[in-house]
């Protein structure tokens, strides 16, 4: 069968608009979410001492990496394939009622995790953060926090359900701008609960579990309007033996397995990263949040976007349209992730300067997240690539083919950190992770060809030396810009903010131009869908 591309079919180039514009939707939620994320963080630095912040951080790694395993990650890839052949092959009833049996199942699974959790916390910590014990009350407030913290787990799980939901109805804005609502609680929980709790003789670093929890919940009772409209909103009933609810079982066993290996990573890293001297478990956190804001802005945004109309042509036997989607999606997520990337590295300093030095995180505690932080920066690019070829996958009701990529991804992590630890110390556990990333997008490449067949990469190709040229030259006007700056007077000087904005805009309009002048297809897409937004 041909290859459809973009130009010849109207239907294509319809598709391909869609997923751009629902992107923007959750871009634009995602972008509301990750700035008040750097406000949040910016503001933990500055108000807790590094002891307080690595307890804190290393006490949410198991209840978030549970909340991606079993909630927003596993539920949401293998819910909205199955939910999409419920719909489409029988009818929105049966839909529905497969997603009240899965509401029900989960909140049991998600129930018995709490409990599991909240009774065993101590054990749990001295798994993952083993290093801590050389100091006895920075484990024991870790074991605290951790226990307050995993209830956090079943209000993110049904909040996922209430996500995947939505996205299987092409319903994108409540669960793209609900997530920002935890940042506002964690964000008050700092400001306002904290201090109260100091003046009543308990750690202020509790206020955040508080904020934690009060964030889960408001995610779910923002969704609530969205769900009540498209008419999801049931009494759960516990439907084990729904057939569609063993099906999403059976595809998240080895999606479970996938995500596992990188939360895995996840927790191998601040494991390591307990050994080493106090703040390194902070240091890699904050430049992983900073990394984390393209990721999360676009290429989740492309991924979550993509996923509906992925399966729905794989539903129809439309390969050929799969692919072109896909190519499209790809290409989105390269046009944005690699600029990013670049920005990011040579702004290193300037950004965690400006985000991060005031308050508590003095000079020092900036360096060594500008250490771990430009590793992580390069590879932003791989990471989305990653997240945006797994989708491919899913829409065919495969979740075993990415694992075997995760594995890979896991060899390469351990094997490096383990090398690289000992003489480059935190910094090595962040070039660990992005080479493990790199090695996991190569394989899931291969992989895709042998499942598919040929993908058309020249169609990629082309468009990546397009986004290479435009994202050097950016580089270079970042690069002459921040030299204006003096850093070590941190983040508070109000020079120092104005040229790392300054800057970054240059850079952009840089970028923008270049590919403008380049012919870009992406810019086309992306004023395309712009213009079609104002007109609405």
């Amino acid at each position: 069968m041909r290859i459809l591309s973009p130009m010849s079919d109207p239907r294509a180039e319809s598709s391909g608009g869609e997923i751009v514009r629902r992107a923007g939707v959750v871009a634009a939620g995602t972008l509301t979410s990750r700035i008040l994320g750097a406000v949040r963080d910016a503001v933990v630095a500055a108000v807790f001492a590094l002891a307080a912040t690595d307890a804190f951080w290393l006490a949410f790694t198991i209840p978030n990496a549970l909340r991606v395993l079993l909630g927003e990650g596993a539920v949401s890839a293998a819910f909205v394939p199955v939910f999409t052949e419920a719909q489409e092959r029988e009818s929105r009833a049966r839909a529905k009622q497969f997603y009240q049996n899965l509401v029900g199942a989960m909140a049991v699974v998600l129930l018995l995790v709490t409990l599991v959790g909240v009774l065993g916390a101590r054990w749990i910590v001295k798994a993952y953060a083993f290093g801590f014990q050389r100091d006895e009350a920075l484990f024991d407030t870790t074991v605290s926090l951790t226990r307050l913290l995993f209830p956090y787990i079943f209000l993110m799980g049904l909040s996922a359900l209430m996500m995947g939901a939505l996205h299987a109805r092409k319903r994108f804005a409540a669960p793209a701008f609900a997530p920002a609502l935890l940042n506002v609680a964690l964000i008050a929980a700092a400001l306002l609960l904290a201090p109260l709790l100091v003046d009543l003789g308990i750690a202020g670093i509790y206020a955040l579990a508080v904020g934690a929890l009060l964030g889960g919940l408001l995610q779910i009772l923002a969704q609530l309007p969205a769900i009540r409209s498209e008419g999801l909103f049931v009494r759960p009933r516990l439907g084990f033996d729904d057939r569609y609810v063993r099906k999403c079982a059976r595809l998240m066993v080895p999606l479970l397995a996938g995500l596992g290996v990188y939360q895995l990573n996840v927790l191998l890293s601040r494991l390591l990263a307990s050994f080493l001297p106090t703040g390194s478990v902070s240091y890699l956190y904050y430049g992983q949040r900073l990394a984390e804001i393209p990721q999360g802005m676009f290429a989740l945004a492309i991924a979550s976007a993509s996923l509906p109309s992925l399966s729905h042509a794989v539903a129809h036997g439309n390969e050929a349209e799969a692919k072109r989607l896909f190519r499209h999606a790809l290409r989105l997520s390269l046009f944005v992730a690699i600029p990013a990337g670049v920005a990011l590295a040579v702004l290193a300093e300037p950004a965690v300067t400006v985000f991060f030095g005031r308050g508590r995180y003095d000079a020092h505690a900036v360096d060594e997240t500008v250490r771990s932080f430009v590793w992580q920066a390069a590879g932003i690019w791989a990471v989305a690539s990653v997240r945006t070829i797994i989708p491919m996958f899913h829409a065919h009701n495969d979740t075993r083919t990415p694992v075997v990529a995760s594995g890979l991804n896991l060899i390469t992590f351990v094997a490096l950190s383990l090398s690289l630890m000992g003489p480059m110390q935190h910094a090595g556990l962040a070039l660990a992770t992005t080479a493990a990333a790199i090695a996991q997008l190569g394989a899931l490449l291969w992989l895709l060809r042998r499942r598919t067949g040929p993908l058309g990469m020249a169609e990629i190709n082309g468009s990546l030396v397009r986004v290479l040229a435009a994202s050097a030259l950016m580089g270079a006007v970042i690069w002459f810009g921040s030299g204006f700056g003096h850093w070590e007077l941190g983040g508070n000087d109000a020079r120092n903010v104005g040229i790392f904005v300054g800057t970054a805009f240059a850079g952009l309009l840089a970028y923008l131009s270049t590919a403008a002048a380049l012919g870009s297809p992406e810019l086309m897409d992306l004023r395309r869908a712009l213009r079609r937004r104002i007109r609405a």
